[in-house]
């Protein structure tokens, strides 16, 4: 049976994506601003696609990997550091921080292609060939 027909599998991964939503609030140095990084997927009938907004963090500092169906971006922005600093509003998080998000299907990894630009960050993740569709050729009777 298809995941996507199981009736359990949405709650699944709606506890997942709680359960990774508070792991991201308590490690952000306990901030409630929100989920960091904030990111968009979507798919298309080869891909799936996912952009995460990542301003300040450094192509070194930053790792992204899949494993089955779920795409992982973990990584650090680092606090602005310097002497005589007083801040007047502070409202960027830093520290590490990681976000794994659930697809719809497996990603053939080998293929999985991540680029950083302006402090956005675009991977582009191949569905593998049981997750694309199929044409199914009806025969008459």
């Amino acid at each position: 049976m298809s995941r996507l027909l199981d009736p359990v599998w949405p709650f699944m991964q709606l506890r997942r994506e709680l359960s990774h939503l508070i792991d991201n609030l308590e490690s952000n140095g306990g901030s409630t601003s929100g989920v960091f990084p904030p990111l968009n997927v979507w798919e298309d009938r080869d891909n799936y696609y996912a952009e995460a907004e990542i301003p300040g963090v450094a192509q070194e500092d930053l790792e992204v990997f899949t494993i089955g169906d779920e795409l992982t971006i973990r990584g650090k922005r680092e606090p602005m550091s310097g002497k005589g600093l007083t801040y007047h509003r502070q409202e960027r998080g830093w520290g590490q921080f990681e976000r794994v998000v659930s697809l719809p299907g497996d990603v053939d990894a080998d293929k999985v292609e991540a680029h950083l630009h302006h402090g956005v960050l675009k991977v582009i993740l191949p569905k593998a060939e049981e997750a694309k569709p199929r044409k199914i050729t009806v025969t008459a009777a």
